[in-house]
């Protein structure tokens, strides 16, 4: 889309869909943009004549939008906060950086890598002091009053703005020792017959959804351990009890000292998760958490800190 084409007339008529989607009615969106409910009535059907599409189910009683209304809706929403967000960052020169700055770590990974890098930033910013939860539980950072998250895996809470700051693997290793005791297997289906170390935080336990490419397979597995802490079941895979999917972040250090080797190193599981930087909203945000979106962004830019080689 060309800017010059982005006139005011289409901005009145985002302005009223999106006032009528908050208010529930024409005559609420009119006292929320101080028009005439006509008006606005008037600015979505011109909005719909020119998608060609229906966005507002009108009723005498209420208005609704339909599900091609509720999609635009909430990808307007998401640009306007982008476009907030852009403004924010070119005049966050301007703010000083200071204040407490609360943020919701993932419990292991954030212990392993993200804590050895908050000294960093604290030195670039003096004047700020850093609240950090580290659980493993998707905190609820609105209800719960933080600035800031980083997330692992899936995102399905809309109301977040988020930040994709790199791929998020799922791999699977064991011990020399198990593997020379038991052998390598070499399809996912082989996996039944071992003692796989199972993280019941998975979203498919007591499954293991493998892929690799376009291939797909699902393995009940079973073990002699099962534990909702990552770091207790890489214990045990050092010790060579068995077979661990988790993390590449979680293997990396005691694969790359030789104390665990890939198992079917082409497959992966969760293959479309990623670590995400998300937050509430992009509207009034301090210019502490602005300094940190961008210090963690150029930190993973450079690289996720774990990533290894293939094997």
């Amino acid at each position: 889309m060309m800017y010059d084409t982005f006139d005011n007339q289409r901005s009145d008529e985002i302005a009223a869909l999106l006032a009528v989607a908050s208010e529930g009615s024409f005559v609420a969106a009119g006292r929320l943009l101080q028009r005439h409910p006509t008006v606005v009535s008037k600015r979505v059907a011109a909005l719909e004549a020119r998608l060609g599409i229906r966005l507002i189910e009108r009723t005498t009683r209420q208005v609704r939008l339909t599900d091609a209304g509720a999609q635009l809706t909430q990808k307007l929403r998401t640009a306007i906060d982008l476009i907030t967000e852009a403004e924010q960052e070119a005049s966050a020169g301007a703010a000083e950086v200071r204040g407490v700055l609360r943020v919701a770590f993932p419990a292991a990974m954030g212990r392993q890598w993200l804590a050895p890098m908050l000294p960093a930033f604290l030195e670039a910013y003096p004047q700020v002091s850093i609240v950090a939860d580290y659980n493993e539980r998707f905190v609820d950072i609105i209800a719960e009053g933080f600035d800031l998250a980083i997330r692992m895996g899936e995102l399905h809470d809309s109301r977040l703005i988020a930040k994709k700051l790199g791929d998020h693997r799922r791999i699977l290793c064991a011990s020399p020792a198990y593997i020379e005791a038991h052998g390598q297997p070499a399809h996912p289906q082989e996996l039944a017959d071992h003692n796989c170390l199972r993280f019941s935080g998975f979203s498919s336990y007591p499954e293991w959804r493998l892929t690799c490419g376009e291939q797909q397979q699902s393995v009940l597995v079973a073990g002699s351990m099962t534990s909702n802490d990552s770091e207790a079941l890489l214990a045990a895979a050092r010790a060579g009890t068995g077979i661990l999917a988790a993390g590449e972040w979680l293997m990396s250090r005691d694969i790359a000292a030789g104390k665990l080797v890939r198992v079917l190193p082409d497959w992966q599981m969760d293959a479309q998760g990623g670590i995400y930087l998300v937050r509430p909203s992009a509207r009034f945000a301090a210019a502490s958490t602005l300094a940190f979106k961008s210090w963690i962004e150029a930190r993973f830019n450079a690289g996720l800190p774990w990533q290894i080689g293939e094997n």
